[in-house]
């Protein structure tokens, strides 16, 4: 396996901290309200890249936060007049559904910042007696210019972070460019800590959550591309601080999703909800649509997009139901094979740089083949069974779930009745059947 490391912009080979096993972290969401399409990108790609590697054989321990403090979550808990975990916990509810719906393989944990502040106090604690941070007043700021090599991962110079921040500086801040560890608050939840109530900073969060899980760095860590700036910037320089090493060993980030051409925005209204979404067109084609753009990409979402998307996906079910229907009437099990071939060219082509859409070419090429094994007058099970099983295998690794067919006594009376029609030449019962077979996605 070859990925991009944001860090060192380069292809790097993939080699794990422990053999056989793959550390990954994902940002997950603030949880103040339902999450749109384009959140629901890298919840697609990271799940596709762990079936990736349990595709190879790794074990993949793989985490994504819930980021459950927040000024959004505080503001609408005070807007609606109830405690912020009501708030929460309806949007972890909601998030977790569209993980449902979309086919995404069971976390290993799903920490929530709340429950994790006792590490999280701690963590700033160490920071301010190491001196990367200090205390003003009750908040607590992190020292940018002590920290090594800040800006590797986003390419930001601190100059030019210096001449961009002085716009807003904030008198407080020993430099414009210092970020917050821990907010005084004065109103919605908040902890006591050395410093006072408050709350702590979001940059913070996830790094003392992937230390409180893995207790040391992780192979992957994984997120959009705009949480190369500041929030993976900001947690990197604090694990270099407080835990000494780089927290990850590659940087991924998904590129951003676009609606028709523009960036999706409130303010012109093209704000996609992912349910709506899923519900439009189903999460087959949310997930085929999704990996058929390179994960670093820009993916634009359009109806052309769209359709593109729901007619691939139906040669690759189509064919299926075609072997399965057939053996269904023969009254014969499918015994899916593996071929070695096809599946090792799969793997290749999604191996370098985690490119979905060259698997993709792959996946029609056994498309292809089993439409061949379709025609053939003497049929070779044994080649038929291997690339149906091929199919099966990388669709799964896709996250495609088409479920087999299996036929009712009155479904496989209606091809009897089909064939028996078209046998005596009743064409006009040979279209009635025919018909009655389409309208239920028979044939």
């Amino acid at each position: 396996m070859r990925l991009f490391n944001s860090k060192t912009n380069q292809l790097e080979e993939f080699i794990p901290i422990e053999k056989g096993k793959v550390r990954m972290y994902v940002c997950g969401p603030t949880v103040y309200d339902e999450i749109h399409i384009g959140n629901a990108r890298p919840m697609i790609v990271f799940d596709t890249l762990r079936r990736i590697f349990e595709a190879q054989g790794y074990q993949v321990d793989m985490v994504s936060n819930y980021t459950d403090v927040d000024d959004k979550i505080i503001n609408k808990a005070l807007l609606e007049k109830v405690d912020e975990r009501v708030i929460t916990d309806r949007y972890i509810t909601a998030y977790n559904q569209i993980r449902t719906k979309l086919n995404t393989r069971t976390l290993a944990a799903s920490p929530r910042v709340t429950d994790t502040m006792g590490d999280i106090i701690a963590f700033i604690k160490q920071l301010v007696d190491q001196g990367f941070a200090y205390n003003v007043n009750g908040n607590v700021y992190f020292r940018v210019l002590k920290s090594e090599n800040y800006g590797e991962i986003s390419k930001q110079r601190i100059d030019d972070l210096m001449v961009g921040a002085r716009i807003e500086e904030d008198p407080e801040k020993e430099s414009p460019v210092d970020f917050s560890l821990w907010k005084k608050t004065e109103q919605g939840i908040q902890w006591d800590s050395p410093w006072g109530k408050g709350r702590p900073g979001w940059h913070t969060e996830c790094v003392v959550m992937i230390d409180h899980h893995f207790h040391g760095m992780i192979d992957i860590h994984g997120g959009g591309m705009d949480l190369k700036f500041p929030h993976h910037e900001n947690e990197l320089a604090q694990a270099k601080a407080c835990l000494h090493h780089n927290l990850a060993n590659i940087w991924m980030h998904n590129g951003m999703l676009n609606i028709d051409g523009e960036k999706m925005s409130k303010s012109i209204g093209n704000v996609l909800k992912a349910k709506d979404v899923i519900e439009k067109i189903g999460a087959n084609t949310v997930r085929w649509m999704m990996l058929s753009v390179h994960y670093r990409s820009p993916l634009n979402i359009s109806d052309e997009v769209i359709e593109q998307a729901k007619a691939e996906l139906t040669k690759a079910s189509s064919i299926l139901r075609q072997v399965e229907i057939r053996y269904e009437l023969t009254e014969k099990a499918i015994v899916p094979m593996k071929d070695e071939t096809f599946l090792a060219q799969f793997l290749d082509a999604v191996s370098d740089d985690f490119n979905t859409p060259n698997g993709m070419k792959i996946i029609f090429d056994v498309i292809k083949a089993l439409n061949q094994d379709q025609r053939q007058k003497d049929l070779n099970e044994e080649t038929l069974f291997r690339h149906y099983g091929a199919l099966r295998m990388m669709l799964e690794t896709y996250g495609i779930d088409i479920e087999p067919i299996k036929l009712t006594t009155d479904q496989k009376a209606l091809f009897a009745q089909w064939n028996a029609a078209k046998a005596e030449k009743d064409f006009e019962k040979a279209d009635l059947a025919r018909k009655a077979l389409i309208e239920q996605q028979l044939l």
